[in-house]
């Protein structure tokens, strides 16, 4: 069964504190995204130094560097020589070099901002798809897949509520186009609910066969026509009547990479500590060998 894990800022940026919380509950897998006052890739020596130091002290595992690379650029208005992208590639390059000083394969990045219409049938690709947009992302993600090539790591992209991939569907589409083994899907499928993708059946037969890198679980109600989203204990929101047969899908099919409890849900009166503790246990049962 797959591995069980957290992004530790969903319990605190305190790594520490993060690691005592998620090792107490029975957690294998640390997902680093912000750490103390910096996000991933953006830590000081002495900050990665005591990270490591922190991972060794508890004994876990570090599942993803998670940084927001690319995240909120436009495509329509970046250039691979752009100042922005640049930063980003950079930003890149130093999350791989994390990856390897904590024995993970994976790094994530983001797929820009988000088009609305990527394509267009009967009139529609004339007058409401973005044109260019699909081509244009790939042209832009291209450079990011060669330096993942160069050192030896696996890129997974997530489906993301303001990203150009904001479903299973189009991530495998994309994969595909690219022709790339360097490229998984970082599938949320919490997050595709607001593309209104069902996660089971739909988003998770998009993805077998090879297309799957990693997972984010959550839960959460969505309300699109008043563009509101509401993150809930994890069986309590629109995703609690597929999460059982995700977790069948992925024994059956034999995925052996880490599931991360994403902890964004903050209870009335509470933290985000108090979020995970309401919903770490029912992440265990269901995806739990």
């Amino acid at each position: 069964m797959a591995k069980l894990g957290v992004i530790t800022d969903g319990i605190s940026r305190d790594l520490e504190r993060a690691l005592q919380v998620m090792t107490e509950a029975g957690l294998e897998y640390a997902e680093l995204q912000f750490l103390w006052d910096r996000e991933v890739g953006g830590l000081s020596d002495d900050q990665v130094a005591q990270a490591l130091a922190l991972v060794e002290r508890y004994g876990v595992r570090v599942s993803c560097i998670t940084r927001h690379v690319f995240a909120g650029l436009l495509v329509g208005a970046t250039e691979v020589d752009d100042e922005d992208y640049r930063r980003h590639l950079d930003a890149l390059g130093r999350c791989i070099a994390l990856a390897k000083a904590f024995d993970t394969k994976l790094v994530r990045i983001m797929s820009f901002r988000k088009e609305m219409i990527l394509f267009g049938h009967g009139g529609a690709e004339v007058w409401n798809a973005s044109k260019g947009a699909w081509e244009k992302l790939k042209t832009l993600i291209q450079p990011a897949l060669d330096l993942a090539e160069a050192e030896d790591v696996t890129l997974v992209v997530e489906t993301g509520n303001n990203a150009c991939i904001t479903s299973a569907q189009l991530g495998r589409r994309l994969i595909d186009e690219l022709g790339t083994s360097r490229l998984k899907v970082l599938w949320d499928p919490a997050n595709s609910l607001y593309c209104t993708e069902r996660a089971y059946p739909d988003g998770y037969e998009a993805l077998r066969g090879g297309y799957l890198g990693h997972v984010h679980m959550k839960d959460a109600r969505v309300d699109i026509a008043n563009a509101t989203l509401t993150q809930c204990r994890l069986g309590t929101g629109h995703m609690a009547d597929q999460l059982e047969s995700i977790a069948d899908g992925l024994r059956t099919d034999g995925y052996d990479g880490v599931v991360s409890l994403e902890s964004v849900y903050r209870p009335d009166g509470g933290d985000f500590e108090d979020g995970f503790r309401e919903s770490v246990e029912t992440f265990k049962r269901i995806f739990g060998s």
